[in-house]
């Protein structure tokens, strides 16, 4: 489960911003909430709204690059392991439009929880090059707060459950060392759940090979491909089963089997983004993952995507704790029936070009005044109240936001 993400001077990014997964202390939809083993309290939904060009894409893209960082060299190391589209070349970029940043560092901070603890990583790189690392791990069946690692110009020390690993004295500076940790002690059990996070925790949509991601539509688990069959089926669609095929020029063909004439045919293109998408909605409700889809709007119709929302909030189907992340423009969804207020992000430029996020829950106008949770979100976001106008890139009324 992902709790919170912390970034710094990346692309449109200068200054500190965070996305906060935790659940506010609001009254509406309080059975739309993940309750954790320890009574914590988090979402299962997140929507990132803004303009073309306000920087909404950019604070996944960041969430994505740290966990690529982590996970690039134990793909390298793996010959059996296939993710060719996970292996392209990492490009940390600093805030592009001020001078001093370009020569400062980028800094990353991520709390996220397994089934046995909560831990914190940070991450301090500058362009390819680590320069302060650091995990903490807290353990929900003692409650205990502990550092595993930290790594500085002063050198690498290890703590805790990581006190008699051994590692090289020429360790890469521009190798992670929880990557090193996981290439060289496999079979080190708090390791193992850490990297198990980052590879199976975690799944991002649309930053990778769409046709590599169209093909492992395939569902190799039943329950993944039961659950998208029935949601196949409330749309209409009168399909009972399907196939897909890989062709030799590397296109692929979606099949289905109709209930009413039992033949099957080529779908459309319209079809297809939806067997790219469903089963990858599918695995994160049936594993409990976190999934982030950049424009998750632009792949289906607004009917599709509110019911694709409501299997997230609905804990009796969300049974795992999955989350869905997402960017979007489309409006139809952005109202009290669907979702909390902290449920909803706003991202948009600043007087210096800069991104700023900032949730609906914490939004105060001018007159400090909180957005109600009965207002009409779209229309006053439409009117530009919230200050990411959806038709102008920079902000437009920040009110104490901005303060």
């Amino acid at each position: 489960m992902l709790c919170q993400f912390t970034v710094k001077n990346f692309k449109s990014i200068k200054d500190e911003m965070t996305f906060d997964m935790q659940a506010a202390a609001i009254s509406e939809h309080e059975d739309r909430v993940i309750k954790d083993e320890d009574g914590e309290l988090y979402l299962p939904v997140s929507a990132i709204y803004g303009p073309n060009g306000g920087g909404k894409s950019n604070v996944l893209e960041a969430l994505h690059i740290l966990v690529a960082k982590v996970l690039r060299p134990l793909y390298a190391t793996d010959d059996s392991n296939n993710r060719p589209f996970q292996m392209k070349k990492i490009l940390i970029e600093p805030f592009a439009f001020g001078e001093k940043e370009k020569e400062e560092p980028t800094e990353f901070e991520l709390f996220f929880r397994t089934k046995v603890a909560e831990y914190r990583y940070i991450l301090t790189v500058k362009k390819d090059i680590i320069l302060y690392e650091r995990l903490d791990r807290v353990k929900f069946d003692t409650g205990r707060r502990s550092a595993l690692f930290e790594r500085s110009e002063k050198g690498i020390e290890l703590k805790g459950a990581f006190s008699r690993l051994k590692i090289s004295d020429e360790l890469s500076d521009t190798l992670t060392l929880i990557s090193y940790l996981g290439i060289t002690h496999k079979k080190n059990e708090v390791v193992n759940d850490v990297l198990d996070w980052f590879e199976y925790g975690i799944d991002f949509l649309n930053y990778g090979n769409p046709i590599q991601e169209l093909g492992m539509a395939i569902a190799s688990s039943e329950d993944v491909k039961t659950l998208f069959l029935e949601m196949i089926q409330e749309m209409d669609l009168d399909i009972a089963n399907f196939r897909i095929e890989e062709k030799e020029d590397e296109r692929i063909e979606v099949y289905t089997k109709h209930v009413v004439d039992n033949y099957e045919f080529e779908e459309s293109s319209g079809t297809k983004k939806l067997f790219g998408l469903l089963p990858f909605i599918a695995d994160s409700l049936v594993s409990g993952t976190t999934l982030v889809i950049d424009e998750l709007d632009a792949k289906i119709h607004p009917v599709l995507l509110q019911h694709i929302i409501m299997l997230f909030n609905d804990m009796k189907i969300n049974k795992h704790g999955a989350q869905l992340i997402f960017t979007s423009h489309d409006l139809s969804t952005m109202n009290n029936d669907v979702f909390r207020r902290d449920e909803i992000w706003f991202v948009a430029k600043g007087k210096q070009q800069n991104s700023k996020l900032y949730s609906l829950v914490e939004f105060k106008n001018e007159k400090g005044e909180s957005v109600r949770k009965d207002a009409k979100f779209d229309k006053q976001y439409l009117e530009g109240k919230y200050g990411a106008d959806p038709y102008l890139r920079k902000i437009i009324d920040w009110g104490k936001v901005n303060a």
